[in-house]
């Protein structure tokens, strides 16, 4: 995420930090190469120009050029304006004050909006609420069904009808089943087209109009780029949109919809899908987006995640066994299983301070899939007691696992090297082993 525009920028301020003092040409320079590389990232000229006028006027200060540091004083005036550009600060969802909150999810065919309904429920259902969502999309064959799947999937309810195709009927009978089951949260999935035509704004409309939603979110696929934000102001121009989702950040290696969609239809972001997994929807914080654009991390979204994943009485009971000197291998697998399901091993590295710059570190994620193998090959008295592992079981185990001795071998070094580092906690005093990551 962000890959292209971080590399370049992160080499523009390299040449910024190697100079001691800062004259206004080696400001112009910058701006230059700043300016190329966000159009090279696909954001609107339009959003760029106004971005680096900005930006010439705060960076050719006299505060700025005559600091100790002027290289630093222009990253960090960077981060704020895509800070700015981003939108600020955090804009999460308005719940209306007498329940349902009804949330109504329009845009194209193909963005991913009855996906981003389910990832949206299980968010809110994560948060104590009660969700229904509505298979509001009677025009793409099996959309009804695919959204009933996704709500089984995440034990969410939906009410659909097959007896209709008037989406505002379909929509104003599920605001009622919604009020008599008492549930909070009414997601609305609509129907899409592959362009814009009257006929869908039309019936979007008629719809928005008939269960007066609390949020319309547009649901865009950051891959499209600049289409998405072009397509994104239409949506706002005749229907109007309370905020975005954006889809497939994960392989938006630009960035170019993200740093522009809010600045041309001045709605805020408010969730990004990054994976496709139903857990892998997250709220939108621009300071910290804009901190992994620049290289900075971002570890409070890394805590965050991880915080989701390890459960507290897991972690504490986890810990009395590591300072019991019985971590198994039964706790390797299982501490392997929760680190993958925070996501890509690659996301998770993106959002450590310097990681993206490791260029040469490669995360073959089968490692982790050939690892919970070879545990798995292992006895019971095996993985509590790694000592029984001889050359004849080491060969049972990786013929057992499809994998080689050599691959055993691997493992069961380096789960002893990790005993011996978390014997360590064991012998200092007052300290405590993390209950957050996994080791």
């Amino acid at each position: 995420m962000f890959e292209s525009i971080s590399d370049k920028l992160d080499s523009i301020f390299k040449k910024l930090k190697g100079k001691g003092l800062l004259k206004p040409e080696d400001v112009e320079v910058a701006l230059k190469e700043i300016r190329m590389a966000l159009l090279e990232a696909d954001v609107n000229f339009k959003v760029v120009r106004d971005f680096i006028d900005r930006l010439r006027i705060k960076a050719v200060g006299k505060e700025v050029l005559e600091s100790l540091t002027p290289g630093q004083q222009v990253v960090k005036l960077v981060n704020d304006e895509l800070c700015e550009l981003l939108g600020s600060s955090s804009s999460r969802i308005t719940l209306s004050p007498n329940p349902p909150t009804v949330i109504m999810m329009v845009g194209l065919q193909g963005s991913g909006k009855t996906t981003t309904a389910a990832k949206l429920a299980r968010f809110f259902k994560k948060e104590g609420r009660r969700p229904l969502m509505v298979a509001g999309d009677l025009q793409r064959p099996a959309a009804i069904d695919q959204l009933i799947a996704l709500g089984k999937q995440i034990e969410v309810p939906v009410y659909s009808s097959r007896d209709t195709k008037d989406p505002l009927r379909v929509g104003q009978e599920a605001v009622k089943r919604a009020r008599t089951d008492a549930h909070d949260i009414l997601i609305i999935d609509t129907a899409g087209r592959l362009h814009i035509d009257d006929s869908l704004m039309e019936e979007l409309r008629m719809l928005r109009d008939g269960v007066s939603p609390r949020e319309v979110l547009f649901v865009a696929d950051a891959m499209t780029g600049q289409d998405a934000v072009n397509i994104a102001k239409q949506f706002n121009d005749r229907i109007g949109i309370d905020g975005v989702i954006l889809t497939k950040m994960d392989g938006d290696a630009r960035g170019g919809a993200a740093l522009s969609i809010r600045a041309i239809t001045q709605k805020p972001i408010k969730f990004i899908g990054v994976g496709e997994k139903i857990d892998m929807l997250e709220p939108f914080f621009p300071d910290r987006i804009a901190s992994r654009i620049l290289g900075m991390g971002d570890m409070l979204g890394l805590i965050e995640q991880a915080q989701r994943s390890f459960d507290q009485k897991e972690a504490e009971s986890l810990q009395q066994r590591i300072l019991g000197d019985s971590f198994t291998f039964d706790d390797l697998r299982e501490q392997l299983k929760k680190v993958r399901s925070m996501g890509p091993i690659e996301n998770l590295l993106g959002m450590i301070p310097g990681m993206n710059r490791a260029k040469n570190l490669q995360v073959d994620e089968r490692e982790f899939v050939r690892t919970e193998a070879i545990i798995n090959s292992m006895t019971r008295k095996e993985r509590t007691n790694h000592n029984l592992l001889n050359g004849s079981r080491r060969k049972r185990i990786a013929q057992g696992s499809g994998t080689t001795v050599a691959d055993v071998n691997r493992v069961i070094k380096q789960y002893v090297e990790l005993r011996k580092m978390l014997k360590m906690f064991k012998g200092k005093k007052g300290l405590k082993i993390p209950k957050v990551f996994p080791f």
